[in-house]
């Protein structure tokens, strides 16, 4: 399995230096992308609103690896928290290079058990929040071009069961990649998307039919095996790089293969 330095060996990624927040990063994908970014000597400013034990192991983990943490507490989904987010980092560090939107949550539930609450709390934490996020991202000061990633998940274009709500503010958080991207790109600001295939996260443990769900990924997925939060985080690593520097609006599916199968 391809680790986080060996995916780039023999690479120099030229992001020494630069700093990144990184939101819902105490665990999973999120943490797996700030240990990856710290690899690669990055200052990473990790996002938590409930697990503060594990962020505070995620940030002995990054200054291991040689890169200033900094711990930063708020629900994405409230505009007070994240200015105040940004305020801390801007006083901290003077500025931010990178934004990866990966905090996210949602209802898991049949359609007929849903409701429009349920609808607004999974929209405002995995789409809307990427509005008040990027909007003062692109106010702090930055080392040269700003980079956006957001992860997203298949579910954004295909049918999975009981993942209607979460699927569809996927759906929605792609678009607005593909919007912000126009927009800020004669800004200097690069905007694209990851997509994750079908990850064994802590997060899958809320899916009723989980152990279903994961042996058919495993079954039709064309690599062989399930994709791991390391997979996602060495996509998110490379777009954060200038070898990337013409990807623009993307959604890069990081699948084994699974989509191709019909």
């Amino acid at each position: 399995m391809v680790g986080r330095k060996e995916a780039f060996s023999g690479m120099d990624l030229r992001l020494r230096g630069k700093r990144a927040l990184v939101t819902g990063a105490s665990r999973g994908i999120g943490r797996a992308i700030a240990l990856s970014l710290a690899d690669f000597k990055v200052d990473v400013a990790i996002n938590f609103f409930r697990h503060r034990a594990a962020a505070e192991e995620v940030r002995g983990e990054i200054e291991k690896r040689g890169a200033r943490c900094l711990v930063v507490k708020g629900n994405v989904a409230n505009p007070a928290h994240v200015a105040e987010m940004f305020r801390e980092i801007e006083q901290a560090w003077g500025g931010l290079d990178i934004l990866v939107s990966n905090a996210a949550s949602g209802v898991l539930k049949p359609v007929e058990e849903l409701t429009l609450h349920h609808f607004q709390w999974t929209m405002e934490i995995n789409a809307a929040a990427l509005l008040p996020l990027a909007q003062h991202f692109v106010k702090l000061p930055s080392s040269g071009e700003k980079i956006i990633v957001a992860v997203s998940s298949l579910g954004a274009v295909r049918a999975i069961p009981n993942y209607t709500l979460v699927g569809a503010s996927k759906a929605a958080l792609e678009s607005m990649v593909r919007h912000l991207a126009a927009e800020l790109a004669p800004r200097g600001v690069r905007v694209n998307a990851v997509s994750a295939g079908t990850v064994d996260t802590d997060a899958l443990k809320h899916f009723p039919n989980r152990d279903d769900l994961l042996e058919e990924s495993r079954r039709r997925t064309p690599a062989g095996r399930l994709i791991t939060p390391q997979d996602v985080a060495n996509a998110v690593v490379f777009l954060c790089t200038e070898f990337a520097s013409m990807i623009h609006g993307q959604t890069i599916l990081v699948d084994g293969g699974y989509a191709i199968r019909a």
